[in-house]
């Protein structure tokens, strides 16, 4: 007798990561993914700060809930701080509820943000310090969900890369969509520093995290420590662009008028507890970049 497949309820199904967790999920899991705008054909229109959330979520009783939606432009967040506070954090408090009730597990992502970036290096066994309002609705959320609940998975990935022109709003579609206009020079930062994280490179290790009961808080971010400056580097090399465009090296202040939100200097985070626990099958950020840039942008 073929047995039913476990369900997944994905609230915030609509950017970058929920597209790789729907094509990593959906083979062995039946799924339900809702977004506040329904731009895929496989997504319900409903946003989860809607009173209908809980219910339409305990009416498809799945076996886990993924609360992955969240404001993530830092100024946006820091200019709309009462709408920040409703969709990272009071949400997150609905969604521990509904688990709650359902006895199921609660899959959160947070940011490598949540560090004041003082440290070069962070494991899951820093203190936190937020210095941005986004950053803060996150460490809010983790504090909650580690005092309610027991079983959870909070996921702090690095600079998220994923879900190309359409979804993409970081680091690497802004470097893209300079290049397919046809800049000639590209300024970027030479003081930030930080960990990429793919996004089927997470969505593929959260599915082995989860299917061995593995529960708890996890960095989540590809191999190697690096910056800005030399993720754009790479990309140049990798589209053999080197004798064509040009890299200004500037510092933060350089764009402060557009990006005035507080940024860590270093959110570099090593996957402790994925090593300790021998789970860590994340690769290397050069190879999934290329892998990234070859399936969404060549």
């Amino acid at each position: 007798m073929k047995k039913n497949k476990k369900k997944i309820y994905v609230a915030g199904a609509g950017g970058m990561l929920g597209e790789a967790i729907y094509n990593t999920f959906k083979k062995k899991y039946e799924l339900s993914l809702i977004d506040k705008v329904k731009s895929e054909k496989w997504i319900k229109k409903l946003n989860f700060n809607n009173q209908r959330y809980e219910q339409d979520v305990k009416q498809f009783n799945p076996d886990y809930l993924f609360h992955i939606g969240a404001l993530t432009d830092l100024e946006y967040c820091e200019k709309n701080r009462k709408e920040a506070y409703l969709t990272n954090y009071k949400s997150v408090k609905t969604a521990s509820k509904i688990c709650l009730d359902l006895n199921i597990p609660l899959i959160f992502i947070s940011t490598a943000g949540i560090f004041d970036g003082k440290k070069n290096i962070y494991t899951e066994n820093d203190l936190p310090n937020p210095i941005s309002y986004y950053a803060k609705t996150k460490f809010l959320s983790e504090i909650y969900i580690q005092r309610k609940m027991k079983k959870y998975f909070i996921i702090r990935p690095g600079w998220m890369m994923g879900g190309g022109l359409a979804k993409d709003k970081k680091f690497i579609n802004i470097i893209m969509k300079q290049i397919l206009a046809g800049k000639k020079e590209l300024f970027v930062v030479n003081d930030k520093f930080g960990t990429p994280t793919y996004t089927y490179d997470l969505a593929k290790n959260l599915q082995i995290l989860i299917e061995k009961n593995k529960y708890g808080l996890f960095h989540m971010v590809c191999e190697g420590l690096t910056s800005r400056l030399e993720v754009c580097k790479t990309i140049i090399k990798y589209l053999k662009l080197n004798n064509k465009i040009k890299i200004t090296e500037v510092d933060s202040n350089f764009f402060k008028k557009k990006y005035f939100a507080k940024r860590p200097l270093s959110e570099r985070l090593i996957n402790f507890k994925l090593n300790k626990i021998k789970l860590n099958f994340m690769r290397s950020w050069e190879k999934s970049l290329k892998e990234y840039l070859k399936k969404s942008f060549i």
